[in-house]
């Protein structure tokens, strides 16, 4: 197939679970089929056009200003977005170059699918479309927008419910337009469908490059050392380790004083150091250039997510490297792990606590919960497979109409 990808970044740095996804997804398919990549870029990377040549044939940019999430430009944008009914996540994104040229791409028909990568660039797809379209939703971004909302106060939530309910209301419509809807767990699909009445909607299993990613066997475990990995400029990473370093270390250092904790990931923000710095034996490393020799070091991962969506492939890279890892429901849905098999699972302060207490008292049924949660990654998470899936249902999408659809008046 000739494959149209529609993004609104190009990859690198691979640093982040939607970019890692992405990536790995688009190098299996790129043996297979021909990929032409087309993204916003903001040119802040001097080399990323070139190294996206790793993960497509050709590649197309369109020159693009994002603002970052704790600027002023960002905030001023969140503000004129008030006077449109798109939710900011779309609108923040449009872009009249990018529109027209994919506009021309689909009317000549010269790719045989077009795959939108997350819901973000859907706003940059042309009213009518020739092209059979896949929408790649890496979550379910409604239930993040939700929880969001579930978790602030005063203007702050009345701001937050409001993109809740546009980014809803937009999801369901796109949805409802596409070729084929294409999730990454069972649990995301079938949201789609009871939620927003899609109909043609497929999962993919989240990969693990399981060749490179796994223990070298050079660095020591370091008992009582706790790490949480992920980009800290999403906002639900950022809101986890608040619950963390706020909730959950203290029950844990009233039975194990010594215990430390390093929060891995991009762009931590001001107030992230802030919280973190008066706390004895907590590290904030911001970005790093590989997470593996921190997850290697590392007695435990923890996921202390409150807010999200799709799945985490932190927590698959994690057990990819033999750590036990305890993460609250959250964190773990929508992946197909067992409780107490593959993974311990605690939502509360002290039930996450005492989850990594026992842990940390019992090595060798950490030990045990690593190797089992390595065995499955190795058995069911491996990229080829999940290519062969999203190759299916491309497939799926080419075959299921033949004649332009127009996309819901207002859109």
């Amino acid at each position: 197939m000739r494959i149209l990808w529609l993004k609104t970044e190009l990859l690198h740095p691979v640093d982040r679970g939607g970019r890692i996804r992405t990536y790995a997804m688009l190098k299996a398919l790129r043996r297979q089929h021909h990929i032409t990549y087309a993204a916003l870029d903001n040119r802040t990377i001097p080399d990323a056009q070139a190294l996206a040549m790793e993960y497509a044939h050709e590649v197309v940019t369109f020159p693009f200003d994002a603002p970052s999430r704790r600027s002023m430009g960002f905030a001023l944008g969140a503000i004129r977005n008030l006077a449109s009914p798109l939710p900011f996540t779309v609108w923040r994104f449009l872009s009249e170059p990018m529109r027209q040229w994919v506009a021309e791409a689909d009317a000549s028909r010269r790719y045989d699918v077009i795959v939108c990568d997350f819901l973000f660039p859907a706003g940059n797809l042309p009213a009518t479309r020739h092209t059979p379209v896949v929408l790649f939703e890496h979550n379910v971004e409604a239930q993040i927008w939700k929880r969001l909302a579930e978790g602030a106060s005063g203007w702050r939530r009345k701001y937050l419910e409001l993109q809740w309910r546009r980014v809803a209301r937009y999801e369901a419509g796109q949805c409802l337009v596409m070729d084929q809807v294409v999730t990454v767990s069972v649990d995301d699909s079938e949201h789609i469908r009871s939620q927003y009445g899609a109909l043609r909607v497929g999962d993919v299993p989240t990969g693990v490059d399981t060749d490179s990613i796994r223990p070298s066997g050079n660095i020591a475990r370091e008992r009582d050392h706790l790490v949480f990995l992920g980009a800290m400029d999403w906002l639900p990473n950022e809101d986890g380790a608040a619950f963390l370093l706020n909730d959950i270390l203290p029950r844990v250092r009233q039975q194990r004083p010594n215990v430390r904790v390093t929060i891995v990931g991009r762009n931590p923000s001001q107030g992230l150091r802030t919280m973190a710095e008066p706390i004895p034996g907590v590290t904030v490393t911001g970005t790093v250039p590989d997470v593996r020799p921190y997850l290697e070091r590392a007695s435990i991962m923890i996921v202390p997510l409150r807010i999200g969506g799709g799945t985490r492939l932190k927590i698959l890279e994690g057990m990819a490297m033999e750590l036990p890892v305890v993460s609250t429901t959250v964190g773990a849905e929508g992946l197909p792990l067992v409780p107490g098999e593959h993974i311990q699972l605690a939502d509360s302060p002290v039930d996450f606590a005492n989850a990594i207490l026992t842990l940390l008292d019992d090595q060798a049924g950490a030990e045990a919960l690593g190797a089992r949660g390595a065995a499955q990654v190795r058995t069911h998470h491996g990229w080829d497979r999940a290519a062969e899936r999203f190759s299916d249902l491309c497939d799926a999408a080419t075959r299921h109409r033949q004649h332009p659809v127009s996309t819901i008046a207002g859109w």
